[in-house]
């Protein structure tokens, strides 16, 4: 008797919990393996085509700053390329663009990406940066991709959640073809949308498409990124102390994050306050480089400043470098020149990791990239992506090291963020929700 009611009690619990759950539907199989194959080749074509356009785009980045680097005089025409780019973007109706922030507001169904966003973006990151503009390239990246893209959405006619998730599908390829990270641009790509609620059900298309993204940039001829790391101390008793000054390094790359993400934010803010015309704020911005660049006798902070990094890996860097990258990009992309804060976050972050690590007993190279992974944790507000980033770019040695410095960085950088549009779910403090906006 006694198992008969215990039989009981367990198939009226059961009953209670399908009741809670919903109506099966009888072709629920069916409309599964629909869904899977419908964006598994929306993917692939988004993946496709978006790989291709981000492969043309590397290159013609690396030939900016090849061109650049060989011939200096170009950075003299740095304040003629920002009255460019405003004719560009005013001759577009795009004077408003928020860039990035567009994106990420898509990829949450809170607004619209158009086509003509792709090649006002590839040819404004271009001329920036071959004037020397201090900028990077991913954020130029997530708008080819987002933009191009979108335009599939009304073609198939998606209705709008359908369209935010491919919206997710070309950040995810866009980043993805450009730094050759297909795991971590697919899992950014949702991250950055919402801080603690992942869109678990974009995570099949939006893979499917930065493999694939991968591959064809990779086919024609991009190159993944990727540092090699020495001295990363093994987690065991003899590696604690290493692990006291990760955690210490840490706090300090989210502190400078935060240093980063708010001079990014002021510097528009005040040349908008004294500079009310965009032509003379973008020609007065070039100005201040261009003069900055002479003073300081070296073209180190103009670019991206790949060299600078890979410098870093080897335990080469300025104590100031970081500092110096922070004020180029924030004066560069204040005054409206176009390109990312992804790349310069990794220059601050490695040259800060490299100097405060060695300062710390780290190895100046484990700690450019404790650094390196740290700062960009804390800007994106993206712990997840950045674990995975750490393993595409370095490697699974020291995995456990950055795994810390990041959650760290994650947590002592509060709510600041790059991104306004960024938007956060839970708190991280306390297992509760928040309601809170990112940027400042």
């Amino acid at each position: 008797m006694k198992n008969t009611a215990t039989e009981k009690e367990t198939v009226t619990t059961h009953k209670g919990f399908m009741e809670r759950l919903g109506p099966v539907e009888p072709d629920s199989y069916r409309s599964l393996c629909k869904a899977f194959l419908k964006w598994t080749v929306i993917a692939i074509v988004c993946g496709a085509f978006t790989g291709v356009v981000g492969a043309m785009f590397g290159k013609c980045l690396e030939f900016a700053t090849e061109f650049r680097n060989e011939h200096r005089f170009v950075i003299l025409f740095l304040p003629i390329a920002g009255l460019l780019l405003v004719f560009l973007y005013n001759s577009a109706r795009m004077q408003d663009d928020r860039g990035t922030n567009t994106i990420i507001l898509a990829a949450g169904g809170k607004a619209e990406v158009t086509f003509r966003t792709a090649p006002l973006i590839f040819a404004a990151t271009f001329i920036t940066h071959l004037c020397g503009g201090s900028a990077g390239r991913e954020g130029a990246a997530l708008q080819i991709g987002g933009s191009l893209t979108a335009p599939l959405g009304r073609l198939l006619k998606l209705d709008k959640k359908d369209t935010s998730m491919l919206v997710m599908c070309g950040m995810s390829a866009g980043f993805s073809a450009l730094f050759g990270t297909p795991a971590a641009a697919a899992v950014f790509a949702q991250e950055v949308t919402v801080v603690g609620a992942l869109q678990y059900s974009a995570m099949v298309p939006c893979m499917i498409s930065a493999v694939t993204a991968s591959v064809v940039a990779h086919a024609l001829g991009a190159e993944a990124e990727s540092f090699i790391v020495s001295g990363a101390p093994v987690l065991d008793v003899s590696g604690l102390p290493q692990l006291g000054a990760v955690l210490v390094l840490g706090a300090v790359c989210a502190a400078v994050s935060v240093l980063f993400c708010e001079t990014m934010h002021k510097a528009g803010g005040l040349y908008a306050k004294y500079i009310h015309n965009r032509y003379l704020r973008a020609a007065a911005g070039g100005v201040i480089i261009v003069i900055l660049t002479i003073l300081l006798g070296t073209t180190d902070y103009n670019g991206a400043g790949m060299d600078v990094i890979k410098r870093a890996f080897v335990g080469e860097a300025d104590p100031l470098a970081f500092l110096i990258k922070i004020i180029f990009t924030a004066l560069t992309l204040g005054c409206g020149f176009k390109g990312g804060e992804i790349v310069p976050s990794f220059f601050v972050g490695s040259t800060l990791g490299c100097t405060v690590g060695a300062l710390l007993g780290l190895n100046p190279s484990f700690g450019a990239a404790v650094g390196l992974i740290a700062v960009f944790c804390g800007v994106t507000n993206c712990p997840l992506a950045s674990l995975i980033l750490s393993a595409e770019l370095f490697g699974l040695a020291g995995m456990p090291f950055y795994a810390v410095a990041i959650a760290v960085s994650y947590m002592l950088s509060g709510y600041s963020g790059l991104y306004s549009a960024q938007k956060f779910y839970q708190s991280k403090f306390r297992p509760q929700r928040v309601k809170k906006q990112g940027g400042h």
